[in-house]
């Protein structure tokens, strides 16, 4: 494979952004979260995810098992037949493996998580896509729905739309930007907040908006940095119901850990 350096033909630096997004800085890597809840209702903070609820980690690393709604879904079928699944394990680490598909029957993972950072579907029949929700979880299986979901891809849509990530174990995370919108049908308000989970088990509020309707972006020009093991996570509060909610979020990982005293977003 061709290897090219980050220089224009007129001699001209990249930006670091492109240099990092273009794996050319050692120890760092960009992360997009994208997150989409299509139905909230008035009163019941939910995170931005395609599942609805609030998300929940395992308490100690299991086994998942991966499964669909549709019988379209498997090895040889019209919608999804692989999925690739990213989480983190019982040392906080990132792992990964692929999984095939059998339908509404539940395929156990290799690995043991504590949680999915994202999936994606990696082959298709006919139909282009997923067929039915995909969902990785545990407990008991009912038509491809397990009774607890930690990972989810909508109908349609090959792959998560989850938001919510933990910073791996090594790592240190830096929240550049991101951004919250709603169609708000109803004319009601929401609240979006970014929360920030410690390794202790502590929440805190990163970023607050509240609109009315279209779209709301935090940036911040000295990116709050986030240690190894803590879960960024967006959530909406809304004071009417079916509100449709999409959130995004960008996250500059760096291998090693932030110097002491790591920024925890205070006023």
């Amino acid at each position: 494979m061709n290897y090219y350096p980050s220089l224009s033909t007129d001699f001209k630096t990249e930006a670091f952004e492109l240099q990092v997004a273009r794996d050319l800085v050692a120890g760092h890597r960009v992360v997009h979260i994208f997150g989409y809840n299509p139905d909230i209702d008035a009163g019941t903070e939910e995170t931005i995810w395609t599942h609805g609820g609030i998300y929940q980690h395992l308490s100690s690393p299991t086994v998942l098992t991966i499964s669909s709604s549709s019988t379209a879904d498997t090895a040889a079928g019209t919608g999804a037949r692989t999925v690739y699944i990213l989480g983190i394990n019982g040392d906080g680490s990132e792992v990964q493996e692929v999984v095939t598909l059998n339908g509404q029957t539940a395929v156990n993972t290799t690995h043991t998580y504590t949680e999915v950072q994202s999936m994606s579907v990696m082959s298709v029949g006919s139909g282009g896509k997923n067929a039915g929700q995909i969902y990785a979880g545990t407990g008991t299986v009912t038509t491809g729905v397990p009774v607890n979901v930690y990972g989810h891809i909508a109908a349609g849509e090959n792959q998560s739309l989850m938001g919510h990530y933990t910073i791996p174990a090594e790592h240190t995370g830096y929240i550049v930007q991101g951004q919250i919108s709603s169609g708000t049908p109803t004319n009601g308000y929401v609240v979006g907040r970014l929360k920030i989970k410690d390794p202790n088990g502590v929440v805190r509020t990163g970023a607050i908006v509240t609109f009315y309707s279209g779209s709301v972006s935090y940036d911040f020009k000295y990116p709050i940095a986030i240690p190894a093991g803590s879960c960024v996570t967006a959530t909406a509060l809304t004071t009417k119901n079916d509100e449709l909610v999409s959130c995004y979020f960008q996250l500059v990982l760096v291998k090693g850990a932030a110097r002491p005293g790591y920024n925890i977003p205070r006023n």
